[in-house]
């Protein structure tokens, strides 16, 4: 509608409104003039239109063109106290509402949550995803989140969604009652248990939450990186094939940072004290005893940094103090 047009027309006899993108709301722009009886509404697909007078919701209309008479509008007629034959121009607001479904909405934790987890303790954990929603009740739309507003956008209503989300995501997970690897191997079904515990939050707003993904669940680098050295060590089976791994991490570590070669001391030093264990069934009967007692404080070192279990030391020890008994 032009500027020109705007003002030219003392009635205004027809009204509707092309969806804009990102749009949920919109007051028709009808200013000071008045509707005049008989005039044409009219929505279209994937809208509803509403008329309200004095900060009340009045008549709904659905797709399709209609004539605005007492019989089209026996809500407003009812609030205004027109008679059957009521022919006058009116004033009324008329709000359009966009009833599409708004996809491809991004959300995610902008700061880690903290859960209790079952095979790794306290983690904090960061979670990306997107989601999609409607307008699902018109009136507690507009009651909750529009108001008085003009116009009201994707753009206003979203930050409001993502702290729904966080709160939701961040409660869900605090219980701590799925291990983090199950969550991880399993999107689908968290995005399905985030989406029944969000989407009470989006219904008090009167929207439906059409659809919730989880795209990423991650952890601090440094909690991830240590997950994935104790895979390898597990993949591994044994202490022996651990020893030639340290070794060969360490080799491949230092081989990457020319000032790190001495680094490889430690490492290497671990693996030597776990391959001189495994091969001490190869010892002479006469071996020194401080030699096995020197393995065994070795392994126990070892023990206390965690790359051994206590099952492995127990063993390892066993067969040492066997071999010099």
């Amino acid at each position: 509608m032009s500027l020109g047009s705007f003002f030219s027309k003392q009635f205004v006899d027809v009204i509707d409104w092309t969806d804009e993108s990102g749009v949920l709301a919109l007051r028709y722009p009808i200013a000071d003039r008045e509707i005049q009886h008989g005039g044409q509404l009219t929505v279209r697909e994937g809208q509803a239109a509403v008329f309200m007078t004095e900060g009340q919701l009045a008549d709904k209309f659905g797709p399709g063109q209609h004539t605005l008479d007492t019989s089209t509008l026996p809500v407003l007629s009812a609030l205004e106290h027109w008679d059957k034959g009521f022919q006058a121009p009116f004033k009324s607001d008329v709000y359009f509402f966009s009833l599409r479904q708004q996809i491809d909405r991004k959300w995610g934790t902008t700061q880690p949550i903290t859960l209790r987890d079952k095979d790794f303790g306290t983690l904090r954990v960061r979670a990306f995803g997107r989601y999609a929603f409607t307008i699902g009740d018109v009136e507690t739309f507009w009651r909750t989140l529009v108001g008085n507003l003009e116009r009201f956008t994707v753009d206003d209503v979203e930050p409001q969604l993502r702290a729904v989300v966080a709160t939701a995501l961040a409660s869900h997970l605090g219980q701590g009652e799925i291990a983090f690897l199950d969550m991880a191997a399993n999107q689908q079904a968290l995005s399905d248990a985030l989406k029944a515990a969000v989407a009470p939050a989006f219904t008090a707003l009167g929207l439906n939450l059409t659809s919730f993904n989880v795209e990423s669940l991650s952890l601090p680098e440094e909690v991830q990186a240590a997950i994935d050295k104790a895979s390898s060590i597990r993949a591994l089976g044994d202490l022996d094939k651990y020893a030639k791994f340290q070794a060969a991490d360490s080799i491949a570590a230092a081989a990457a940072n020319p000032c790190g070669v001495a680094g490889i001391g430690a490492s290497a030093a671990a693996g030597m004290a776990i391959g001189q264990a495994m091969g001490v069934g190869g010892m002479g009967g006469g071996a020194p005893q401080e030699d096995a007692f020197a393995l065994i404080g070795k392994l126990h070192g070892l023990l206390t940094a965690g790359a051994i279990t206590q099952a492995e030391f127990d063993a390892k020890k066993a067969a040492l103090l066997a071999k010099i008994g």
